[in-house]
């Protein structure tokens, strides 16, 4: 039997094989011989495909798994080489403001948020080790933070300026009317006890007046971005915009006496 198949397999491609050399000699048979071929040739072409799919189907299912685990190696290279390109250029606005700060500063990075007051409270990574007290004013390359208001050995709490427990003397750069910031707990600030003819205005850029004790003066707070009577109708407070970013903060300065 097994010779029996050979046979008819060796005339099938000696048959085929003479078909082809009789179209290369007959050019009129070429097209007929083109069209009786197509269909089995075609078929063929299609289970070949096939085929070499199961063959190659674990090594390519290896090969896929190998570059998807390169890639998300790479992808974490590139993550790490973002953070510390976005890291890098904050630091260099810091030192850049450290120099020419006429305080005597100290850098620190925020390394954690107090849970039971997360959007209030900060807690960086120096502390009296490091000269820092409570009582000291803590800024940002944009403006002012907040305050320290515990100081450990080698870390530090602090007070941000939208906390309703901080406040400080502000007053408008333009038209030097001055009032009291107070925090709010959101991502806004209040300008109290203004008075109802106060000439301040939206847009007006807020700043520390120096009347409060420990809080240098001329320190950004922030810009006006809308003002408000009270309910008395007798007075009326700015709602101001911080200056600095303070759900979103990596890096600090701490004004040390």
């Amino acid at each position: 039997m097994l010779n029996l198949n050979k046979r008819n397999l060796i005339v099938v491609l000696a048959t085929v094989l003479f078909v082809f050399f009789l179209s290369g000699l007959i050019p009129s048979l070429r097209p007929t011989v083109i069209n009786t071929l197509k269909f089995p040739l075609t078929f063929l072409s299609l289970i070949g495909r096939e085929v070499r799919a199961i063959v190659f189907y674990h090594r390519n299912f290896i090969q896929y798994d190998r570059l998807k685990n390169d890639l998300g190696i790479l992808q974490q290279r590139l993550n790490t080489f973002e953070e510390a390109k976005l890291e890098n250029a904050r630091l260099k606005e810091l030192l850049a403001l450290k120099k020419e700060s006429p305080h005597k500063v100290i850098a620190a990075k925020v390394i954690a948020r107090d849970p039971d007051n997360w959007s209030s409270i900060i807690i960086i990574s120096k502390g009296s080790y490091h000269g820092i007290r409570a009582g000291c004013v803590v800024i940002g390359y944009e403006g002012l933070l907040g305050r320290v208001i515990e100081s450990g050995s080698t870390t530090s709490k602090i007070m941000l300026l939208n906390d309703p427990n901080l406040s400080v003397s502000g007053l408008s750069q333009r038209s030097r009317q001055e009032g009291l910031i107070c925090g709010t707990l959101g991502n806004s600030l209040i300008m109290k006890y203004l008075p109802k003819d106060a000439d301040i205005n939206t847009g007006d850029k807020i700043i520390t007046s120096g009347l409060t004790l420990a809080y240098p003066k001329g320190l950004v707070i922030g810009t006006v971005v809308g003002i408000e009577e009270e309910f008395s109708g007798l007075s009326k407070y700015a709602v101001i915009k911080p200056a600095v970013n303070l759900s979103n903060t990596e890096e600090v300065l701490i004004i040390v006496q």
